[in-house]
């Protein structure tokens, strides 16, 4: 009864009950939504079960495990939920049992192991923990992947001599990895093993692979991939003659690749990123004739490749080489014997010239030759071809002249076309574009004249760009206001150029953007009322432009999910709305260098990511492809301008500084305990610096110089232990300087230009006087100061160490970030480094 709609038959199981001769009974897709208990079941002859496919939202009813003829039984994604009912169970005869894909949330239930027929054990998608058990014997398929299971992997796995599919993929597995393979998976009748399919990908496994893996004779397919392996890759990898996908990407791998892999005549799927393998190609790699997929990208591999790396890869599908030290040498004439879809092969070394083989690639659809060291123009045969290719990735190389209309075919086949142009030298106009494009980025290049070409060429149509990047190039004149063929945009970045006038009254349509970066232009006229409507925004950088005006109060009420504001260095004036208060999400806040007046909102301790921060590192990631595009803010702190991208989501920051704020400084910034940064420099602020300031234990930089503040420092910034940078000069504060590590460390100017005394100005506390550099006297009172220095020098530095390893120990989330910003440098610096 496949796929019959019995939704609204409520009566189903009275009567299957009546039926007790039934042997075979499958309602798999039937839409049932409801499975009663029974007292006593009558189809006691049912060998095969299938309820697969439904929507039962409901514990398995205890029933169903008193079936003692059972052979078969099939509960596979039928929103199964709570733990598997407890033991006895009925199940002599069962063989087969099937549960994937519902919601079981217990321990893996003992008496699964104890059933002496199982062959057959697929749990997988489920929320299952804890161990596998030991006792599991005769079993030949194994699925317990995408679970919560820990815990070291059980010695008796690999001595199941019949298993020919095991699947632990998705779990919490750690461990050395080399103990799975201890039995081998040898059948004592076969005396070989039988392992067919081995998937570990995706766990906390450690150690090195085993020259012990090259005894599993039939295996075809082997992933272990994003693990923490390290090591060298075993030479007896080329035993596997039947293996036919090989993946341990995104692992901790050293050394060179084997030279038997030659051996693998089999090999289809060859995948190694994301480690740290280093040496030359094996040229014997060529002789791979059945090989499709060929991923080697990001690892630190070296030397030439020729053309006969390539010589018999007849069925060539996808060469992923990207970020790595490779040069290829291949004639001009060369006619590579595959047809390939994808060819990514970024950071290697393939210029001065234009790769002219590509023109052979009747089926590309995938072409990413960025940073390749690549001069001159692009062949017109090339733009031609761009008709069928979906990503085309030319950006950091030196191609010169202009880009011609970027053409894609009218009928769509159902993924992103995307173009990354970026950081080259073309010039002329903008191109027009088809209307299917989903990604342009253009940016860092000379392309001239305006938008319009662009923009408004084609009328009443509707196009797909959501991404459109054009930040450092010569664009001027004004944008034009024909936005209303763009209703899909959701980033726009039109920095660094020389556009002029105010922002078009058609921009209210792009109801979808989400990213808008128009700084560093001649952009004039109020803070533009077309954003508006324009709810969905992260992001709003109108910075160093000649924006003028007070800010509308609509600013802090349309933006519920806006992070970013950043509007320095215009000509906006008036008083902060207090309407900015409610951006409960907002993390960088910059209007400084404007005219603005008045004093600083009390509400400011309203900002909700200020105060919490993040749990989580969640990058603003707009492309199709991860870590194209993230979203990233230039925050002035700590006295210089820096870029952040990686860990924006972590970072917080307000800067208004260099306007004509007045008052004092709101107690209610205390509350801010999450703000990293804030400068409040070159106002007319007065009073005193708030007690509480020692509260916000995470501050790096603070900035308060050329105000009129009055009073002591507050001892409290002594135990602001992650304080680098701080700049208190030219105001009217007095006293002696609190003791802190971090305090006295600091550079004496950023103290100046008040009537403060102690280190690490050279005025002594006790007279008044000026001491000349090196002829501090030591009195008594002095030899206190500099007792009770050292002191908070030793706590500081205690306090400093484990406030910041303590918080990448503990802390998930900034462990998290840091590791990948340090992922993010090593790319970044090979990416630069001489290529072979």
């Amino acid at each position: 009864m496949y796929n019959v709609d019995l939704s609204k038959a409520t009566n189903w199981l009275q009567v299957i009950n009546m039926l007790p001769s039934l042997v075979d009974l499958s309602l798999s897709h039937c839409s049932l939504h409801h499975i009663q208990p029974l007292l006593h079941h009558n189809f006691s002859s049912l060998e095969t079960l299938d309820l697969s496919e439904n929507m039962f939202n409901s514990p398995v009813p205890k029933w169903i495990f008193n079936l003692a003829k059972l052979v078969s039984l099939d509960l596979s994604d039928c929103n199964f939920t709570g733990p598997f009912p407890e033991g006895p169970v009925n199940f002599t005869s069962l063989t087969t049992f099937k549960a994937s894909h519902n919601s079981f949330n217990y321990l893996l239930p003992r008496w699964l192991f104890d059933l002496s027929n199982l062959e057959h054990l697929d749990l997988c998608s489920n929320d299952i923990e804890g161990v596998i058990p030991s006792n599991i014997t005769k079993l030949k398929y194994l699925d317990l992947s995408y679970n919560m299971l820990s815990g070291k992997l059980p010695n008796v796995i690999g001595k199941l001599g019949n298993l020919e599919y095991l699947y632990l993929s998705g779990n919490l597995f750690e461990g050395e990895v080399s103990e799975i393979f201890n039995g081998n998976f040898v059948s004592a009748e076969m005396g070989n093993s039988s392992l067919i399919w081995l998937s570990l990908y995706d766990n906390r496994l450690t150690g090195t692979l085993p020259e012990s893996l090259g005894q599993l004779s039939m295996l075809e397919y082997f992933s272990i991939s994003n693990n923490r392996l390290t090591g060298t890759l075993p030479e007896s990898l080329g035993q596997l003659s039947m293996l036919k996908y090989f993946s341990i990407s995104y692992n901790r791998l050293t050394g060179t690749l084997p030279e038997s892999l030659d051996q693998l005549s089999m090999l289809e799927h060859f995948s190694i990123s994301y480690n740290r393998l280093t040496g030359t190609l094996p040229e014997s790699l060529g002789q791979l004739s059945m090989l499709e997929y060929f991923i080697i990208s990001y690892n630190r591999l070296e030397g030439v490749v020729t053309e006969s790396h390539f010589s018999k890869l007849t069925q060539l599908k996808s060469f992923y080489a990207s970020k790595n030290n490779l040069t290829l040498k291949v004639s001009e004439n060369w006619i590579p014997p595959f047809q390939a879809d994808t060819i990514e092969i970024s950071g290697c070394n393939i210029g001065p010239l234009f790769p002219m083989w590509l023109r052979t690639q009747k089926l590309i659809m995938d072409v990413d030759i960025s940073d390749g060291g690549i001069q001159g123009e692009v062949p017109t045969w090339f733009w031609n071809l761009t008709s069928q290719i979906r990503f085309l990735n030319l950006s950091h190389n030196q191609f010169v002249g202009e880009v011609p209309i970027i053409s894609v075919p009218s009928i769509e086949y159902g993924g992103p076309w995307l173009m990354y142009l970026g950081s080259n030298n073309f010039s002329g106009p903008l191109p027009q574009i088809s209307t299917i494009v989903t990604e342009l980025d253009l940016s860092d290049n000379s392309f001239s004249k305006g938008l319009s070409n662009l923009l408004c060429e084609a009328k009443n149509r509707s196009y797909k760009l959501e991404i459109l990047n054009l930040k450092g190039n010569d664009l001027s004149e004004e944008i034009p206001d024909c936005w209303m063929n763009w209703p899909e945009l959701r980033v726009l970045i039109l920095r660094d150029n020389n556009l002029i006038g105010g922002i078009p009254k058609s921009m209210e349509v792009l109801s979808n953007l989400q990213s808008l970066d128009l700084g560093r232009n001649r952009l004039n006229g109020p803070f533009p009322s077309s954003l508006r409507n324009c709810t969905k925004l992260h992001k709003i950088d109108l910075s160093e432009n000649e924006f003028v005006g007070k800010l509308p109060s609509w600013l802090g009420m349309r933006f519920p999910t806006l992070i970013v504001l950043i509007l320095r260095s215009n000509k906006f004036d008036g008083e902060l709305p207090q309407e900015l208060c409610h951006l409960k999400d907002l993390q960088i806040l910059d209007l400084a260098n404007n005219a603005f007046v008045g004093i600083i909102p009390r509400c400011i301790g309203n900002f909700s990511a200020m105060i919490k921060g993040k749990n989580e590192v969640d990058d603003l990631n707009y492309s199709y492809y991860l870590g194209v595009l993230i979203e990233s803010a230039k925050v002035t702190t700590k006295g210089n301008m820096y870029q952040y991208d990686t860990i924006l989501a972590l970072f917080t920051s307000m800067d208004l500084s260099s306007n004509n704020l007045s008052g004092d400084i709101p107690i209610s910034l205390t509350r801010l305990v999450g703000l990293r940064s804030f400068n409040f420099s070159k106002n007319n602020l007065t009073g005193r610096i708030p007690n509480g300031i020692g509260d916000m234990k995470v501050l790096e930089s603070v900035d308060l110089s050329e105000n009129q503040l009055y009073g002591q420092i507050p001892q409290s910034f002594s135990s602001l232990c992650t304080l680098s940078f701080l700049n208190l000069s030219d105001n009217n504060l007095s006293g002696m300087i609190p003791l802190s590590t971090q305090l006295q460390s600091f550079n004496q100017t950023g103290f100046q230009g008040n009537k403060l005394c102690g280190l690490p100005l050279l005025v002594n506390c006790n007279s008044g006087v000026k001491v000349p550099n090196g002829e501090y006297e030591e009195d008594e009172s002095d030899k206190d100061e500099l007792d009770w220095f050292y002191i908070s020098m030793a706590t500081g530095f205690a306090l400093s160490f484990w406030s910041v390893c303590g918080s990448l120990l503990f802390k998930r989330s900034w462990r998290h970030a840091y590791f990948r910003f340090l992922d993010r440098s090593w790319e970044m610096l090979i990416a630069k480094a001489p290529i072979c």
